[in-house]
């Protein structure tokens, strides 16, 4: 073997050695209007703050906002499979605030957001589960009803759960919008802060998955 054929294998070898670039790990945030960022710029909505967080700390991330205002998480379940496309590596399902406000059974949330599970658990997609709290105004029945949906689904399917998706900005007028209802661009800063930890572990669980 000539040193000049010796030399092409030896580069050869280190190539191969070398990982290809991996694509950035997309992440679809499937949501209502807090995650689409209801009365927000993209910028500073829920989705766009995470992915800026996400990014600062070295991740290579995508997050895709597959929020819609008004969405109940019936409305979830019917639109899961083409909201969350072919190439998405991981879930964020934000859904339950919508059915919470109207005073919707919890049953029938409890079923749709149970089912939206099962069908990305069936995809062998990882998922967290961000959870919602029922209004004090439903009254104590309803939230011992309500409440327990996410803890309790997250548990059957095996996601991950972030317990409560408005938390430190719930009714803090300071960090929502006049509505009192929506969060404005420092509630959101906040509950990217608070979320982030478990966006990584839904990271780390997309990376081991692929």
């Amino acid at each position: 073997m000539s040193i000049q054929t010796l030399a092409f294998a030896v580069v050869a070898l280190a190539l191969a050695a070398v990982p290809a670039h991996a694509e950035p790990i997309r992440i679809v945030a499937l949501g209502d209007s807090l995650s689409a960022g209801y009365g927000l710029e993209s910028a500073d909505a829920f989705t766009g703050v995470l992915q800026a967080a996400l990014v600062a700390r070295g991740h290579d991330v995508v997050i895709v906002n597959a929020g819609v205002s008004g969405d109940t998480a019936s409305d979830g379940l019917a639109r899961v499979d083409w909201s969350v496309g072919e190439d998405a590596d991981a879930v964020i399902v934000e859904l339950g605030a919508n059915d919470a406000l109207r005073g919707v059974d919890p049953a029938i949330a409890r079923d749709a957001l149970d089912r939206l599970l099962a069908r990305l658990g069936e995809r062998g997609l990882p998922v967290l589960l961000a959870g919602m709290r029922a209004p004090p105004n439903l009254g104590a029945d309803y939230a011992a009803t309500f409440d327990p949906i996410y803890p309790e689904l997250a548990e059957k399917h095996g996601t991950l759960l972030y317990p409560f998706f408005l938390d430190g900005v719930a009714a803090d007028t300071g960090l929502n919008q006049p509505d009192g209802i929506h969060p404005n661009a420092a509630g959101v800063a906040i509950i990217v802060e608070r979320m982030v930890p478990a966006v990584e572990s839904l990271i780390a669980a997309a990376a081991a998955a692929n």
